[in-house]
């Protein structure tokens, strides 16, 4: 589906809504009390980011404030991210277990922000706003646990929730991990998000259908006769080789699909040689294609080699072409989408509902969920004021605080919504 808006299929009703309803102003009051230690967490986590794969004090920081919320986190062997279980009221042994993931990892990049809580890790920033993602998530799973703990026993509503808190996103691992560490396991329903600079605080993006990109790593090595720079005529030269290959891609790639389908093919990576006057014998190239069409994703994979062995051919060296971590598109599922938005035209009003027309050509390993079990992603604005707020992966990028609050209120709703239907909903008569 390929529609901002979802035009038919299981979406939650009016009626099903209502049934959160009473607890809105308990779960606002929460909010509101404990929004500046949010954001108190929030910028811890930003001043001490791990890289993929190490989010060990990460992990413990969060395995902390799960367990200081009567939460038990189990960490997995590995000794990165968690899976925790809460259960308020008396969900059944069989009742639905709604999971809502956080990724934890930050990127391989220098902060450059002139903030107090700017990163204190040289080389390490999270410049894609998972220290939010985190927060988001903890702090809706204290709306939860505070919203059980100050109803009376006989009005807590029955929920069964679950909380991943994810390592390795930005390397396509972790999701990977976690369904092997059975973070899924019983699982009818997985909730995500991710915040969007490009959406200002104070509103959220949604989309039924295709979210985010299908990736493939391309990694390309031209192997040929290396020799003195003065005398290229001596070599095959993979440099001049490499030139004229990635020249040809971005030129021929395009060519090769629908252009009403979105695709886009970057090389960022090329290595070769050791000094200014030797021609190396090897060049590495490394790129990425995203497509959101399987049929078009796999006509230009196979363009890509048909293309390199014509010019390995022509110069005269060896192209050998290896594709790695293939990385599924977001497909967000009608029902919990539909939950999802329900729940923020209750937070913001559906004034402030921004519908996302087209797919992003970014990938999000939260993909990996979705093909074993219903899932959605919504994009949580981020923007502050002015119209040049930072891009993610920006060395300066930020997000509005205010934004952590809302996210944790929608976050929370549709959790409780989506464990109150069922793993079904009727279909919208």
């Amino acid at each position: 589906m390929n529609s901002g808006r979802a035009d038919a299929g299981w979406r939650v009703s009016p009626a099903d809504v209502e049934r959160i309803i009473p607890f809105e102003l308990l779960l606002d009051r929460i909010a509101d009390e404990r929004s500046s230690d949010w954001i108190a967490d929030r910028r811890y986590l930003h001043r001490h980011p791990e890289p993929s794969g190490d989010e060990i004090r990460t992990t413990q920081f969060i395995a902390d404030r799960l367990s200081s919320l009567g939460i038990v986190p189990n960490i997995p062997e590995r000794g990165v991210g968690i899976i925790a279980d809460l259960k308020i009221g008396s969900p059944s042994a069989d009742a639905p277990i709604v999971a809502i993931r956080a990724d934890i990892d930050a990127l391989r990049m220098q902060d450059r922000k002139s903030i107090e809580y700017a990163s204190g890790c040289p080389g390490v920033a999270h410049a894609c706003g998972h220290d939010a993602h985190m927060t988001v998530v903890l702090a809706a799973a204290e709306l939860m646990t505070t919203l059980a703990r100050r109803l009376p026993e006989s009005d807590v509503p029955s929920a069964h929730l679950r909380f991943i808190f994810q390592a390795a996103e930005e390397t396509a691992q972790g999701a990977n991990w976690m369904v092997e560490d059975g973070a899924l396991h019983g699982v009818t329903a997985i909730l995500g998000l991710h915040v969007d600079p490009a959406i200002p605080a104070g509103k959220v993006g949604i989309r039924y259908g295709v979210l985010t990109a299908q990736v493939d790593e391309v990694l390309i090595e031209i192997r040929g006769k290396g020799g003195h720079a003065a005398r290229p005529q001596h070599t095959s030269d993979p440099i001049g080789t490499a030139a004229i290959l990635v020249s040809a891609l971005y030129q021929s790639v395009p060519r090769r699909a629908d252009s009403l389908t979105p695709m886009v093919f970057s090389v960022g990576s090329i290595h070769g040689g050791t000094a200014s006057n030797v021609i190396p014998d090897l060049v590495e190239i490394a790129g990425t294609l995203r497509s959101t069409d399987r049929r078009t994703r796999d006509s230009v994979l196979n363009s890509i080699r048909q293309i390199c062995a014509g010019i390995a051919a022509a110069t005269g060296n060896t192209i050998d072409v290896s594709y790695r971590s293939p990385l599924g598109s977001v497909i967000n599922d009608v029902t919990v989408m539909s939950a999802i938005e329900a729940a923020a035209i209750q937070v913001l009003g559906g004034e402030n509902i921004v519908l996302i027309n087209r797919p992003s050509m970014g990938g999000e390993d939260f993909a990996v969920y979705i093909d074993h079990v219903r899932g959605a992603q919504f994009r949580l604005g981020c923007a502050g004021p002015g119209s040049d707020w930072p891009l993610l992966h920006s060395p300066i990028f930020d997000v509005d605080e205010s934004a952590i609050a809302l996210g944790a209120r929608i976050m929370a709703r549709t959790a409780l919504l989506l464990a109150m239907i069922g793993p079904e909903s009727s279909p919208c008569q």
